[in-house]
């Protein structure tokens, strides 16, 4: 029995320093953060995207780099090696500190070309003003259609550009327009079932008053935290090879933003 257990025990170290040594060798290797000179808006490892067309979208984001100080950053590879890609773009806009460190004002989106994928993700300071449905929509409405119909360059380009709207303010979706007759209903029925609670709570009690909430609070707890922390995200990892000439790059280079795991990703 001791010999057959050692046996089995032997085997299943060997599986387990299999699994391990394949996810080490799997792991994505986010780049070295590009000297001052680099730092720019667009960064296409496997020349997905013509010379004309990566100039163009570096001189639409540099440009509003330096009207606004919001660094949006392109990077496009092959792919993630198995890595989530959420969590990728998150650990690679924090790494290299996309945005300013006072105002977490970075977007790093991520094109992984073979696994089909592809992601927003927002800095702390940017999260509020497109949030991670407003993230999705772009995904969904001007990526994909464009990703399936073999046009990166369309598909980066508009998603930019309504992104560049929504910072601003300008921009009329579904995010705006829509009325939230789902929040509103819930909200409702929530508000009807604690006043149905408080009364019946009363007339229990003869209507005295007590110092307690009478769980109402704990339900209320519930409520909101279920509402939060929704942009969760963590660390994770580098092509070599691209082109990186012309366009120019960002005035001051990468100023140290921070990345929390907000936005959205998507795939076709």
């Amino acid at each position: 029995m001791i010999k057959l257990f050692r046996k089995y025990h032997t085997l299943l170290l060997v599986g387990l320093l299999f699994i391990l040594s394949n996810s080490v060798l799997a792991q994505f290797d986010i780049p070295e953060i590009p000297p001052k000179s680099q730092q720019t808006a667009v960064y296409d490892y496997i020349d997905l995207l013509s010379s004309s067309q990566q100039n163009a979208l570096k001189r639409k984001l540099l440009n509003y780099a330096d009207s606004t100080s919001t660094q949006i950053v392109i990077a496009i590879i092959s792919t993630t090696k198995g890595e989530d890609i959420s969590l990728l773009g998150a650990k690679w806009g924090q790494k290299w500190g996309i945005g300013q460190a006072d105002e977490d004002n970075g977007i790093m989106i991520l094109l992984a070309k073979d696994d089909r994928t592809v992601d927003i993700n927002t800095g702390y300071g940017i999260e509020y003003r497109i949030t991670d449905r407003m993230a999705e929509q772009v995904i969904n409405r001007y990526m994909i259609p464009e990703f399936k119909q073999g046009d990166y360059y369309a598909g980066l380009d508009k998603a930019t550009t309504v992104m560049i709207e929504m910072l601003s303010g300008e921009f009329e979706g579904e995010e705006r327009s829509e009325f939230p007759y789902t929040t509103v209903i819930i909200v409702g029925l929530f508000l009807l079932f604690w006043i149905i609670m408080i009364t019946a709570s009363k007339k229990g009690r003869g209507g005295g008053r007590s110092g307690g909430s009478g769980g109402t609070g704990s339900l209320w707890d519930v409520i909101v935290l279920s509402n939060a922390g929704r942009t969760g995200g963590s660390w994770g990892s580098s092509s070599s090879g691209g082109s990186f000439g012309g366009g120019g790059s960002f005035g001051g280079g990468f100023g140290g933003g921070g990345f929390g795991g907000g936005g959205a990703s998507g795939s076709w």
